[in-house]
């Protein structure tokens, strides 16, 4: 049969580490790139007689998240230990939580923006495709880093005991570009409010891939295949449209599908079975002895005070507030950092918002893109770039020039945009001098005017040439062509 004759059932857990100074159950630096192995302590290593102590924050931030995605909060939540024996967890279990977690229910919308470019969508509401459907949210430590090579491995404890938020959904995807869908709109939710940088590509967003099939008209769910630690949501949709594949192929051959968790290896494009039934019982949990139940009444209260602007609502009011088209708002809204970057270098009105939208949209994210960086290191504040947008809007440098200046500016984040021009030799030229140079240039150059006037436009890129490369400070170009033509009167 081919694919479309199988009902597709797709369910997603989601690990997405939380925005805190300090580990879950210790007072160890938790956060990305330090030395390996150097933020650890007799707690988070799992030593005998060290014991747990609450990371507060942590239980509100993840408390909000159940906020926004509309998920009930349970009076008592508790703590449960998930035994398994792996290097990555030095105890030998990891504190986590099971029956009484801290957010239960809940959806996810998925955005229209959310999509890969050119997906299919149906009519939406307010942006909203549909919602998909949470089983729960739970709140756990994350687990060690382990680096493998071809005889060795290595492990990092500094991620171990990092506050790990699980997000799990109900089977209630349906497709590939779903499962993609919902993966954007979560991150950037999370971004929003602040709860995590869900940078994937750090490990701070990680997701687990669940996907089953059966014939349709069959009411019971299929075998559950699992893909563990996908870490991009392109990976993720590959993934799926792989292990949709392979497994109607081998459903059509009569070859029946058991439980197993899979590893997913993107640069083969393939999965690789790893283990077959695995159950929650395999990790024989039970109640953590070291921590009580939390009474999370008292911590709703607070958390409602911070409850922020959603994705959705921040792309309408980008559109009404600055009035940005559709396009420039989607863009922006859906990469979280960059829209409040956007939103801080409009604040002094500098430039034109939609001019700002276009260079952070497109002139500083491909700088960043080009030299690797996130925009956390971005060397160039949000005042700093409106200020350069700023004399590109006076005439004061080109679009051209203006990159270079802020090419100076990234190497010099001391300098103001208009010392950095300055230094370049970009300067606003005096009119009357710029007037004269022109005319100069012209009556030196008798037979490129007379082609000019004769309808050959190319040379007035000639001529603009001519000027520039006499003109002390560089004039705008644009300045010197459009002073060209109206001497030339063409």
């Amino acid at each position: 049969m081919p694919v479309d004759d199988y009902l597709v059932t797709i369910g997603l857990e989601v690990h997405c580490q939380i925005n805190t100074a300090t580990k879950m159950f210790c007072t160890c630096r938790a956060g990305f790139g330090y030395e390996p192995n150097t933020n650890v302590c007799p707690t988070c290593l799992g030593m005998p007689g060290a014991l747990p102590v609450l990371n507060e924050y942590a239980i509100e931030r993840t408390i909000l998240a159940g906020l926004l995605l509309d998920c009930r909060i349970p009076e008592i939540s508790k703590w449960d230990r998930k035994n398994y024996f792996y290097p990555d967890m030095p105890k030998n279990y990891q504190t986590s939580q099971l029956d009484l977690p801290l957010c239960m229910g809940g959806s996810v919308p998925l955005y229209e923006w959310a999509f890969p470019p050119h997906t299919k969508l149906p009519a939406s509401q307010d942006g909203v495709v549909r919602r998909v459907q949470l089983d729960h949210i739970h709140l756990e430590e994350d687990a060690a880093k382990l680096t493998h090579y071809a005889g060795y491995s290595l492990v990092d404890y500094n991620r171990g005991g990092t506050p790990l938020m699980e997000i799990v959904s109900a089977p209630d995807l349906h497709t590939p570009d779903e499962a993609y869908a919902y993966l954007k709109s979560l991150q950037q939710m999370m971004i929003c409010a602040g709860i995590s940088h869900a940078d994937m590509e750090k490990g701070e967003m990680r997701c687990d891939v669940n996907v089953s099939l059966r014939p349709k008209g069959q009411e019971e769910l299929g075998a559950k295949i699992e893909m563990k630690n996908i870490n991009s949501m392109s990976a993720a949709r590959r993934a799926l449209i792989y292990e949709i594949r392979r497994q109607a192929e081998e459903l059509d051959a009569g070859i029946a599908q058991v439980q197993s968790t899979r590893r997913w290896d993107d640069a083969l494009g393939e999965s690789v079975v790893m283990r077959t039934k695995e159950n929650a019982h395999d990790y024989r949990y039970h109640t953590c002895p070291d921590l009580i139940p939390i009474h999370t009444a008292p911590l709703v209260e607070r958390v409602k005070q911070n409850i922020q602007e959603l994705p959705n609502a921040r792309r309408q009011r980008l559109m009404e507030e600055y009035g940005l088209p559709s396009a420039d708002a989607t863009a922006l809204v859906s990469d979280g950092e960059l829209c409040t970057y956007f939103e801080a270098a409009t604040k002094e009105n500098k430039a034109p918002t939609k001019k700002v939208a276009n260079w952070v949209l497109n002139t500083l994210s491909g700088v960043l893109a080009e030299k690797n960086v996130s925009l956390a290191e971005c060397p160039v504040s949000p005042s700093a770039l409106a200020d350069l947008v700023g004399i590109v809007e006076q005439g004061v440098v080109s679009t051209s020039q203006a990159r270079e200046v802020l090419e100076l500016m990234w190497a010099h984040p001391e300098k103001s945009a208009a010392d950095a021009a300055d230094q370049l030799g970009y300067k606003k030229a005096d009119a009357g001098e710029l007037e004269s140079m022109v005319d100069r240039v012209l009556a030196e150059n008798p037979d490129m005017v007379e082609l000019v006037r004769a309808g050959n436009a190319k040379l007035v890129n000639a001529l603009t040439g001519k000027v520039m490369k006499v003109a002390q400070p560089k004039p705008n170009p644009k300045l010197v062509t459009q002073l060209i033509l109206a001497r030339l009167k063409v």
